[in-house]
């Protein structure tokens, strides 16, 4: 794991390949944080409401008394965070609750909760990290004989399968590969080419089946237009919500991973787009000026793609 600047970072490594990986960025509504709110709004005779948080953000918040009223005060835990997809975001979800105010649990701590080993490194192996992040960007999956594409909707994440029908039992297994690759989990449909004969289809069912055997679900079979539906719990948001949330927020996170990574001597030089720049916290350039001991410096290029930045040495 990786405890990066205004991101954290996590792989799970087998065989040389990365099989599951995982991001938190610190500072949002997150899943197991207990603090006071305000009901900003409820519909009169509804259960369900608005929670707004010390930091300005709102969660949605079901099953209210009948005494609850706007303008109170509650104590709530946030059970999911919230999800963005391009073009809007869903609002973290809350209930309310009497239990003592805590932070949410970083991501070294939901590891270990949930069993794994964590080990707190510098810097990933060359390329494992920037692989993942290429995927989760693009949404784009190659495999022989076809490729992925992963949309997040506002209904579902989307994976449409595309190649022809012989790798369909094949692309089971990449889908799968895929869901713990990116963290992907809630409501997600996958869109495999048609498969006329009922065998062909029960054989992809049973392919998805054995690769998600470790990973709780429930999974519709495969209809006769190819289309399959899973439901997992849904926490937080997958790698490519993060992304696609805040485009310029992601690409100013990679460009300070990197500039954390040149060993050249000198004051740093970061290329980037304009709102990459713009994105840049100063608490997160201080921080990046105190791990490398070193000066900054920026230089705006509109031409540059928002993921494309670059950071090099300045000559002494």
């Amino acid at each position: 794991m990786e405890e990066g600047i205004g991101e954290h970072r996590a792989i799970r490594l087998q065989g040389g390949e990365v099989v599951a990986a995982r991001i938190d960025w610190p500072g949002g509504l997150a899943a197991g944080q207990v603090a006071q709110a305000v009901l900003a709004s409820r519909a009169a005779g509804s259960k369900r409401g608005t929670l707004r948080f010390a930091n300005g953000e709102e969660a949605l918040v079901d099953n209210l008394p009948p005494d609850a009223s706007e303008g109170k005060t509650y104590g709530a835990e946030v059970v999911r965070a919230a999800i963005g997809e391009r073009g809007r975001t869903k609002r973290a979800q809350a209930r309310l609750s009497d239990a003592p105010p805590r932070p949410a649990p970083s991501l070294a701590a939901k590891l270990r909760d949930e069993g794994h080993k964590v080990r707190i490194v510098r810097r990933f192996p060359q390329g494992h990290w920037e692989d993942v992040f290429a995927e989760a960007w693009s949404g784009t999956v190659d495999f022989a004989g076809g490729s992925l594409t992963i949309s997040p909707t506002p209904a579902m994440t989307l994976i449409d399968v595309d190649g022809a029908l012989a790798p369909a039992k094949a692309a089971a297994t990449v889908v799968a590969a895929t869901i713990a690759r990116l963290d992907l989990a809630g409501s997600i449909g996958i869109d495999f080419p048609t498969l006329a004969d009922k065998a062909d289809r029960r054989a992809v069912d049973k392919a998805l089946a054995r690769e998600l055997a470790d990973w709780p679900h429930q999974a519709t079979a495969m209809n006769g237009f190819g289309f399959v539906q899973l439901v997992a719990r849904l926490e937080r948001p997958s790698l490519v919500h993060r992304l696609a949330r805040d485009r310029a927020g992601a690409g100013v996170r990679l460009l300070l991973r990197q500039a954390e990574g040149v060993t050249d001597p000198g004051a740093l030089l970061l290329c980037a787009h304009p709102a990459v720049h713009a994105a840049a916290a100063p608490e997160w350039q201080a921080e990046l000026a105190r791990r490398t001991a070193r000066d900054l410096r920026w230089q705006d290029d509109p031409s540059l793609a928002l993921e494309a930045g670059f950071a090099q040495a300045l000559p002494l």
